[in-house]
């Protein structure tokens, strides 16, 4: 009965305005569906910062009119940056048959693309995704996926420049890394060209548990004048708490590259501000779900890195931030 009332409904519009009607009942049938979007997130599901993150996603979708539980559905899986969590959860959500999935990291990415070629997929926190294979090219990424990339390998320079910047003593650094992405090796090389004009040495320690994490930066800090890069890869390889407790108890001058480090009480960062890529990836979710595909939504990358330092950590290295550093400063924990 109820499909012969809404037959009866269409015969009246098509009569009554013709075909000009037709798209705008299409238009209507589109909306009142309920879009699926599925996200696959490297982190611990009680992470803060990552539930800041995908609040900032949410949030923003919302203001494009997509509201969760109302005309959109978002499924969320937690991988706590676990290999094989990660692989299941991908062949999980695409299972789910969402509109559009947003992923988080490489890793992510890596296992939703050898699973689909076809669901569109948006990434954040992703450094050089055509040196990746994601995308052809930034202009014109070709596939199924596009998104906001992390930063460019370039930035390892940047980062050795300034852990040697607030901590002038250092001579040694060790860069934690992630050997199974882009993000934790791309870098390394940068560093290593930067690193004689600056009289340090660099060396890398690839992070796979924490039990042998710690015993690698509590041997290479042993000798003094020691510090420590991290990676943004690392972080999904070993949680923050850990790293930071790490540095802390071998009085490590440590630079990270994401930002909650410093919130939750690591040294200094610099890096793209990781919340507001949330925010802007829901506008490529957007427009996906209104029909664009991510084969022609050129790869968006980092227009502005913000510099946070955290005071109080300094003052217990005995570290005396120089005044000209702070005024640089987008953020400054006291």
């Amino acid at each position: 009965m109820m499909q012969f009332d809404q037959l009866k409904r269409r015969a009246f519009i098509t009569l009554l305005g013709g075909a000009a009607a037709w798209p705008l009942a299409a238009s209507a049938q589109q909306k009142d569906r309920v879009r699926r979007i599925g996200v696959l997130m490297g982190f611990a599901a009680d992470d803060p910062a990552a539930q800041r993150r995908v609040l900032a996603f949410a949030q923003a979708l919302a203001q494009l009119g997509w509201t969760d539980g109302r005309n959109v559905r978002i499924d969320i899986r937690w991988s706590a940056g676990d290999p094989e969590r990660i692989r299941k959860y991908a062949a999980e959500l695409i299972a789910l048959a969402p509109d559009v999935i947003l992923a988080n990291s490489s890793a992510a990415v890596g296992s939703l693309l050898q699973a689909t070629r076809t669901v569109p997929i948006v990434f954040v926190q992703v450094a050089e995704p055509v040196g990746a294979g994601f995308v052809e090219t930034l202009a014109r990424p070709g596939g199924n996926a596009t998104g906001l990339m992390l930063y460019e390998y370039g930035i390892g320079g940047k980062w050795l420049e300034l852990l040697k910047e607030i901590a002038p003593r250092v001579e040694r650094v060790a860069f934690l890394r992630n050997p199974a992405v882009a993000a934790g090796s791309g870098p390394f090389g940068a560093m290593q060209a930067s690193a004689p004009s600056l009289g340090v040495e660099v060396r890398p320690i690839n992070v796979r548990d924490a039990g042998e994490t710690e015993r690698a930066i509590s041997a290479f800090a042993r000798p003094s004048n020691a510090g420590l890069i991290v990676a943004g890869g690392a972080q999904a390889a070993l949680p923050r708490d850990v790293v930071i407790k790490l540095a802390t108890r071998h009085r490590l001058p440590a630079l990270y590259s994401d930002h909650a480090f410093v919130t939750d009480g690591g040294l200094i960062a610099y890096g793209p501000d990781r919340v507001d890529q949330y925010r802007r990836a829901a506008d490529y979710v957007d427009r996906i779900l209104k029909g664009e595909k991510p084969a022609d939504l050129p790869v968006q990358v980092p227009t502005k890195y913000e510099l946070l330092i955290n005071l109080k950590t300094a003052k217990a290295l005995g570290i005396e931030v120089q005044p000209t550093l702070l005024a640089r400063a987008d953020e400054v924990i006291e």
